[in-house]
């Protein structure tokens, strides 16, 4: 869809007020027309081609905004990320003024990239992640508490998850609303609001947590939920970090109070019907969904409301001491869950990623991928997307299958989740 018109241009645009930062347009876009820093995600106007994928996923609606600008005066990214609101739409009679100028000063490279349609085919993950929900999944309350009017919760519980002494500081941290209505589904996230104000004086904005408790809460038939937040001390490169939102929930006291915004997502949910097949992977506290997800089929169980439906796990971290939950997953029925786990960091053993696991289950991952009632999801670092979706490509096209066939019907059905970060 062209939206360069007569020299102007109708710019996407990200609402910084409302964004929660959850990183899910950037990952969405095919032809990488978003970044961010660590203040805004922003669009490139020279790289957006309209297709509109990053629309639907956005938990919030901070992506669907949109000016009129003329397009030589296209704001910049060094410009959006310098905001902290939206500007104005330009007046009419502005936009007039400078359509002629815009006109005779417009060249190929200040429109939309139209090179997008001749992009190398290679292949590209987040490309066949779904924004559909499977079919029998609940419906989702979404937007509930939105940044100017978060909801207050009270820390009902925080306990760490993973070995102390090790690197990695993960914690289980319960929240309780008390009578405020806060209805979530597994795969569904929260924005948690860290108090204070960063070094520009601004307010904190909000840091994403997906809900690691079931539908009915951490606590059967209490309004409350638990987070896996893993306590963040350095950046990707390595570099001394204090992360501001998870240290201020690994520090948190029960009785304490949290500013909570969402809830979100309303694709990246488990199917509900009988015989319903998941296979779930990640690394991290990207565990969180998953054990929202197995933890709500365990209960169904329990009281015989639910038959059938296989479910896989494949489970990855550096070492069974800083892999979260690593005690609680050993005591789940082995014909309850198939638990696969990978370690990288282990002494004395050769490094193990959730992707080799996936190859070595490939006949049985390519013959429940073929399966209608089959659902995946991935969620943990972003690095581990590739390699993740390669692997369930591999494992399809040797079973003599066509992946651009099941993996289309993956995504079309609502049935290939990926949450990366």
């Amino acid at each position: 869809m062209d939206m360069a018109v007569n020299g102007l241009l109708k710019q996407h645009l990200i609402d910084p007020e409302i964004c929660i930062r959850c990183n899910t347009c950037e990952a969405t876009c095919p032809v990488g027309a978003i970044t961010h820093d660590d203040t805004n995600y922003v669009v490139d106007a020279g790289k957006c081609n309209f297709c509109m994928a990053c629309i639907s996923p956005c938990p919030t609606g901070s992506i669907d905004n949109w000016r009129t600008v003329p397009v030589v005066r296209a704001y910049t990214l060094d410009e959006q990320l310098g905001w902290e609101e939206l500007p104005a739409e330009l007046p009419p009679g502005q936009l007039a003024l400078e359509e002629g100028v815009a006109l005779a000063e417009a060249t190929p490279a200040a429109a939309p990239a139209a090179a997008a349609a001749g992009m190398d085919q290679a292949f590209t993950s987040a490309s066949w992640g779904s924004t559909l929900p499977p079919w029998s999944a609940a419906h989702a309350y979404t937007n509930l508490y939105g940044p100017k009017a978060p909801t207050t919760a009270t820390v009902a519980g925080n306990v760490s998850v993973t070995e102390a002494g090790y690197e990695n500081d993960t914690h289980h941290i319960v929240l309780d609303f008390g009578s405020m209505p806060f209805p979530v589904l597994e795969g569904q996230s929260v924005g948690i609001v860290p108090p204070g104000t960063d070094a520009s004086g601004r307010p904190h904005h909000a840091r994403q947590y997906s809900i690691a408790s079931p539908r009915n809460g951490e606590r059967p038939g209490y309004n409350n939920l638990s987070l896996t937040v893993k306590r963040v001390l350095q950046d990707h490169s390595g570099k001394p970090v204090r992360g501001v939102a998870s240290n201020f929930l690994c520090d948190l006291k029960v009785g304490d109070k949290v500013q909570v915004i969402g809830p979100f997502g309303a694709s990246f949910l488990m199917p509900n019907h009988p015989r319903s097949n998941l296979v779930m992977i990640c690394t991290g506290t990207g565990s969180a969904p998953m054990r929202a997800m197995t933890e709500w089929r365990r209960r169904l169980r329990q009281t015989g409301k639910f038959e059938g439906g296989r479910l896989m796990l494949f489970f990855g971290a550096r070492t069974p001491q800083e892999l979260p939950y690593f005690g609680p997953l050993q005591s789940l029925p082995k014909d309850f869950i198939d638990i696969n786990l990978a370690f990288s960091r282990q002494p004395d053993a050769p490094k193990r990623y959730v992707q080799d696991l996936i190859r070595e289950r490939a006949a049985e991952l390519a013959a429940l991928l073929q399966d209608p009632n089959t659902c995946v999801f991935v969620c943990g670092l972003k690095a581990m997307e590739e390699g993740v979706l390669l692997a369930l490509r591999d494992a399809v096209q040797a079973a003599g299958a066509s992946w651009d066939t099941v993996g289309t019907g993956l995504k079309n059905e609502g049935r290939l989740h990926l949450e990366t970060y």
